[in-house]
């Protein structure tokens, strides 16, 4: 990894020097504690920084490293059942390292390394693969499956493929490519800002029916489509009136 040091300090933003190789959206890790940032502006020699975490503390002249690529996220089976933050750090198992709150320059994988998953094939060796094609499945909970696919811009022959259990970063099939022999597991890593790419992009025909009536009625959703989830609602007080029991109280500005 690259390594400058801090020049300035702003807030969520800092200014760091002596990062040559830097290319913008590079994720470098800031301080001592190594805070997740994202490379947001290069003038120079210098590079703007914003930072995912709390700064306090950050001063001129502590380290700052380069990891030389892209805010990633990772996608396999275990996504599905675990809550994470906006960043992909998995909250659940930071609350069970660290407690409920997140330690500043936390990181862990966001995918468990140690689950196994049943793997099946559903192509054989010899097989003329191309990206997008399926090589197996995965049955992530009761309702899902997980589709293996084969990762954009890679294509070849099926040379060894197996069933069984593995974990997210095994090798589970072998391609034979022009550049040589490729060993896919069941994860991918993709850049968040870079678009997955499609060959054809369905239109949304079906609606989803999730029995809330003030959804399906009112902010229906299709199949396929894209839907925005709010977070909670701020919390309602409940006070005791004199002549009917609990009631709400109003808040300012209501």
């Amino acid at each position: 990894m690259e390594q400058g040091v801090i020049a300035k300090v702003s807030g969520p933003l800092v200014v760091a020097e002596g990062l040559p190789d830097a290319k913008m959206f590079d994720v470098v890790r800031v301080g001592h504690e190594k805070l997740i940032g994202e490379i947001i502006e290069l003038e120079g020699a210098l590079a703007s920084i914003q930072v995912y975490e709390e700064t306090a503390g950050l001063k001129p002249g502590d380290p700052v490293e380069s990891t030389g690529a892209p805010l990633s996220v990772e996608l396999g089976p275990g996504l599905i059942e675990a809550i994470y933050d906006g960043i992909q750090r998995p909250l659940e198992l930071i609350q069970t390292h660290w407690g409920p709150f997140i330690r500043r320059g936390a990181e862990l994988p966001a995918l468990d390394r140690r689950r196994r998953w049943h793997f099946k094939p559903k192509v054989k060796p010899g097989a003329q693969v191309s990206p997008g094609d399926i090589i197996g499945t995965v049955q992530e909970t009761p309702l899902v499956e997980h589709r293996i696919m084969v990762p954009p811009g890679l294509s070849g022959t099926v040379e060894e493929i197996k069933e069984g259990e593995f974990t997210v970063t095994e090798t589970v099939c072998v391609l034979r490519t022009a550049e040589g022999r490729k060993e896919l597991s069941l994860m991918q890593r993709w850049p968040v800002r870079k678009p997955r790419p499609y060959q054809e992009k369905l239109p949304p025909r079906e609606p989803l029916s999730t029995g809330q009536r003030v959804i399906d009625a009112l902010f229906p959703i299709a199949k396929g489509g894209t839907a925005c989830v709010p977070g909670p609602a701020p919390a309602i007080k409940m006070g005791r009136c004199r002549d009917r029991g609990l009631c709400r109280v109003r808040r300012a500005g209501e």
